[in-house]
């Protein structure tokens, strides 16, 4: 039953299979017919309206039907065969069969119709059929074809490169390879020299390595492009040993060859070779072009070599050629760049003299120059003169200028200059709303860099990752953690896939603000999303903990950058030793550094002046001396920050000669001070009192081109007010102010205590008023004041600002006022000079009031009072506050109290003031009662003793149990640790 069905469905499908294969073979015989048909119609003049009229033949047309009337060559008119096909694709709303477009378009290049060819295989490409699929059949086409044309692979690399589908023209040149067929040298020459422009060297090598195993024989051109692919990516060698090969070979170079060897050693600065390889032209009958000696030119521009490109122009000129605007350009942007605007103008006039119109980029040299040089009005007259001569500025012609005046903060002049861009129809890029952002987000002013960046959005314009970086950046400056993660969330919304910079950004503004928490999270997105750190990345997180002394974290960081083939640098390494050194350890700072060195990490010339400053500030002057005079040996050149630490240590030391010697012989060695330098030494050169000297060094500053800042004039201000000269203190304040200087906190409180030296109080408070006007008065300050009041006898005055103070919560710098335990000190001594001793006891009292805890020096000054004016009872209380609080004493007031206690001459007086504290509520501490006992058994006095211990225990101030013996033989049992560790013996 099974085998039959089984029969019948196997003759079911080759009956139905016979009958397929008889339709088929019907179908293409009425084709063949109707093909026959209408190709007999197209010799005819009138085919057209012929095929027009007669609607049977015209609704039979199908892709079959004009395929098959392409195979059947019968119509000898190649061109007439195009319209067509053309003619008949508009008609038939079917898509023509792809094996039609390569037999068309090889009649047509066999007929030498190229353009027409070109035609056909465009719109077979249009298609959008894959790239296999087209090569497929043009490869089917070309081998069954007779009387073939290679063109057709060359046509069809042309539509895949116009449509701009690179890697699509490399399948098709390689695919062809592999089957035996090869477009011409030409064409592969082209397609060379078309993937050099892209700088698609991927691609190149492809090409010219398929050429190779094609055995095609290279010319000229193809070695003049593979020199030139090498010279791209700097391997100049590589370039110089196909040049030679070529030469081996007989292919002679010419002159494009040795333009482009030459241009790509003095991309690479060996102008020297470059400069061999012109004269060597000569040799062989080759003269240099205008080309040549403007790529000369402009290599010894670059090297700064500037009197050698004159004479190189100047040879030129003797050779009857004429520079042209590279040349020029080259040596406006060479003087440019040494700083010399003079002769980069005089070049400019030069070229005018010569007949050579200045254009956009030769003006935007000179515009950028000038910018750098702070010269804007110059930049503005620059713009109008090449409007006036017809050259139209570009758009970063503007953002020259207005890079120029973000830098100064100038934003009204920004707005101008995009007003007057519109005027040219120019519109602001990306780069310049970059410029703009940056230059906001420098000056803290985010509201405006946030707003210019939605501006920017709404005009189309889709930003960067380095724009959003820079917002980011300007967010971090300022603290805004949570904006900066929401422009991150922003930017990856948009698109825009942040980089490891982007990252790196975020992640060192989170370390510097010891939010390492936060800083990991980004760390580990990073990594979720492919992106690899690098030494940056660790660097922030071993900084933050070198500097926290965590060695432990950065012994785990240096573990991971190994898991992530990252190899610690100069850098990190020199943050873990200069952190191992702030903490004293020595040690291992040095075992460190011989760790570096043993994996071959160089130390470079700012781990050594770590080194160097760690083993001086550590006591280790000699060593560190010692291995600044072996720098030389190592090759390593001191620079200003190494010199500068050395001088800080000796400064500090205060070994002003050997501070002077080494700058001395810094400078002796061509190495600049910097204004750390100068504000070092002026520092220590006020502070051992030669203020001639610090001037001195204060003047050469500007002498030097550079500005002083605050430091400077504060340092050398502070050290007129500390040798007596307030007159030239104030005299270089004026100075400070009329050159723009800030002042600040410190240079205010120098001049209060340079006033209050020299008994000026009021210049004094109206410096104070000055500064709490300006928000810079600080505690500091405020003391300096107090002090200099109560030392000239004016306490009361003194008492009065310390009550407006308080009163009016003022708060400078936006930190809470209080006063300190040394604004009390300096008004009690003060009160207690004059003798007043009432008015001192109350402020002593004010002081728990305010919350500021006495130190040694105020209860010492108290207690003094409290004996002269033989005031046991605040005696007592003294001392029970002393002795509960455990103060730790050099000189105890508590020895003071106790002693005046014990010698007092009425020793009844004792029992009857414990008896008149108890009345009124007060208690002494077990300690004091302790000390109190002792004291009076050790003078002698133990039926006093006796009697003290009677009034204790009636008072309930120590256990009943409790006898003299107790106390005296044995220490007194006490359960608080801190009255167990009280320091106060019992002999006085």
């Amino acid at each position: 039953m099974r085998l039959s069905s089984k029969r019948r469905l196997y003759c079911f499908k080759k009956t139905r299979l016979s009958r397929l294969e008889s339709a088929s073979l019907c179908t293409a015989a009425r084709n063949d017919a109707e093909a026959l048909q209408i190709a007999s119609i197209l010799t005819k003049d009138d085919w057209k309206g012929l095929l027009e009229t007669s609607s049977d033949l015209k609704s039979k047309l199908n892709p079959e039907i004009i395929h098959s009337i392409l195979l059947q060559n019968s119509v000898l008119d190649p061109k007439r065969l195009l319209w067509f096909f053309n003619w008949a694709s508009h008609k038939s709303p079917k898509p023509q069969k792809l094996d039609s477009f390569p037999f068309l378009a090889l009649t047509l290049c066999n007929s030498k119709l190229f353009r027409d060819a070109n035609q056909v295989l465009n719109n077979m490409v249009r298609t959008r059929t894959p790239v296999q699929a087209v090569l497929g059949s043009i490869i089917r086409c070309y081998k069954d074809y007779e009387g073939n044309d290679v063109h057709i692979l060359e046509i069809l690399i042309d539509c895949y490169k116009k449509m701009g589908s690179w890697d699509d023209a490399v399948y098709v040149f390689l695919g062809a390879k592999e089957v035996g067929v090869l477009p011409g040298l030409v064409c592969c020459n082209n397609f060379l020299g078309d993937l050099l422009k892209l700088n698609k060297l991927d691609l190149f090598w492809k090409v010219f390595n398929g050429m190779v195993d094609a055995k095609l024989v290279p010319d000229v051109y193809t070695y003049t492009n593979v020199i030139n692919a090498h010279c791209r990516v700097g391997s100049t060698e590589k370039a110089k040993r196909v040049l030679m090969e070529m030469e081996e070979k007989g292919c002679s170079p010419g002159l494009i060859t040795y333009n482009v060897m030459i241009g790509g050693l003095c991309r690479a600065g060996s102008v020297d070779e470059a400069l061999k390889f012109k004269n060597s032209m000569a040799e062989k009958s080759i003269n240099p072009d205008a080309y040549t000696y403007n790529i000369v030119i402009d290599g010894f521009c670059r090297e700064n070599r500037l009197l050698e490109a004159k004479l190189t122009m100047e040879e030129m000129h003797r050779a009857g050629l004429n520079p042209t605007h590279i040349a020029y350009t080259a040596l406006i942007n060479g003087f440019i760049k040494q700083g010399s605007m003079v002769e980069a103008f005089r070049v400019k006039d030069e070229m005018v003299a010569c007949g050579i119109k200045l254009n956009v980029f030769t003006y935007n040299s000179l515009i950028s120059g000038v910018c750098k040089a702070g010269d804007l009005e110059k930049s503005k007259a620059l713009i109008n003169e090449m409007v006036s001569i017809g050259v139209r500025p570009d758009t970063q012609t503007f953002n020259f200028m207005i890079e120029s005046y973000c830098r100064q903060g100038n934003f009204a002049k920004v707005h101008e200059l995009l007003e007057e861009m519109k005027k040219h129809n120019l519109k602001p890029t990306v780069y310049t709303y970059n410029v703009v952002i940056s230059g906001l987000c420098h000056r803290g002013d985010l509201g405006r860099a946030n707003n210019v960046f939605e501006e920017m959005i709404s005009k189309g314009l889709k930003p960067n990752v380095i724009l959003y970086t820079n917002l980011m950046r300007g967010h971090i400056q300022k603290s805004r953690f949570e904006e900066a993660r929401r422009i991150l969330d922003r930017m990856m919304e948009n698109g825009v896939i942040p980089d490891i910079f982007c990252c790196n950004t975020l992640i060192n503004g989170l370390c510097k603000a010891q939010r390492i928490n936060e800083a990991k999270s980004i760390l580990d997105e990073m990594v979720d999303r492919g992106l690899k750190p690098n030494e940056h990345t660790y660097g922030s997180f071993i900084h933050i903990y070198a500097k926290a002394g965590e060695m432990e974290a950065v012994e785990r960081c240096f573990r991971e950058m190994q898991s992530y083939g990252i190899a610690p640098n100069n850098a990190m390494y020199s943050a873990l030793i200069n952190s191992l050194f702030k903490v004293g350890n020595v040690t291992e700072a040095l075992l460190t550094y011989r760790c570096m060195s043993e994996k071959g990490v160089l130390p470079d010339i700012k781990t050594y002046t770590v080194l160097i400053h760690g083993l001086a500030t550590n006591g280790r002057i000699n060593d560190a001396l010692h291995l600044f005079s072996q720098l030389d040996e190592k090759g390593i050149v001191p620079d200003v920050y190494t010199y500068t630490s050395l001088i800080s240590v000796f400064s500090k030391l205060g070994d002003m000669e050997g501070a002077l010697n080494l700058y001395n012989k810094m400078c002796q060695k061509g190495i600049a001070p910097n204004i750390v330098t100068y504000n070092t030494m002026i520092d220590a050169l006020c502070k051992v009192g030669d203020t001639k000297k610090a001037r001195e060094m204060f003047n050469e500053i500007s002498q030097k081109g550079l500005a002083p800042n605050t430091k400077s004039y504060s340092m050398i201000i502070d050290g007129y007010c500390k040798s007596g000269y307030l007159t030239q203190a104030f005299l270089l304040l004026d100075k400070m102010h009329t050159k723009g200087v800030p002042s600040d906190s410190f240079t205010y409180s120098a001049l209060i205590n340079g006033c209050c030296k020299e008994g000026e109080m009021d210049k004094a408070v109206s410096i104070f008023s000055e500064m709490m006007h300006k928000g810079l008065a600080s505690i500091f300050s405020f003391n300096s004041l107090i002090d200099g009041l109560c030392k000239l006898g004016k306490p009361n005055e003194a008492k009065r600002l310390l009550d407006v103070m308080v009163d009016k919560s003022i708060a400078p710098n936006h930190a809470e006022f209080s006063p300190s335990v040394v604004t009390y000190n300096s008004l009690l001594h003060g009160y207690n000079r004059l003798e007043r001793r009432a008015e001192m006891f109350a402020l002593f009292e004010a002081m728990a009031t305010n919350g500021v805890e006495p130190d040694e020096i105020i209860y010492g000054i108290v207690a003094e009072a409290y004996v002269e004016e033989n005031n046991l009872i605040r005696m007592l209380k003294l001392l029970d506050e002393i002795l509960v609080k455990d103060v730790a004493f050099n000189k105890s007031p508590s020895f003071l109290l106790l002693d005046t206690i014990c010698k007092t001459k009425n020793f009844l007086e004792v029992p009857k003031l414990l008896e008149e504290m108890a009345e009124q509520g007060l208690k002494l501490n077990p300690i004091t009662c302790h000390k109190l006992i002792c004291g009076f058994h050790n003078k002698r006095s133990p039926e006093i003793a006796e009697r003290i211990v009677e009034s204790l225990i009636q008072f309930g101030w120590v256990p009943n149990s409790t006898t003299l013996n107790s106390i005296i033989d044995k220490e007194y049992d006490v359960d608080s640790p801190k009255q167990a560790t009280c320091g106060v013996p019992c002999q006085v």
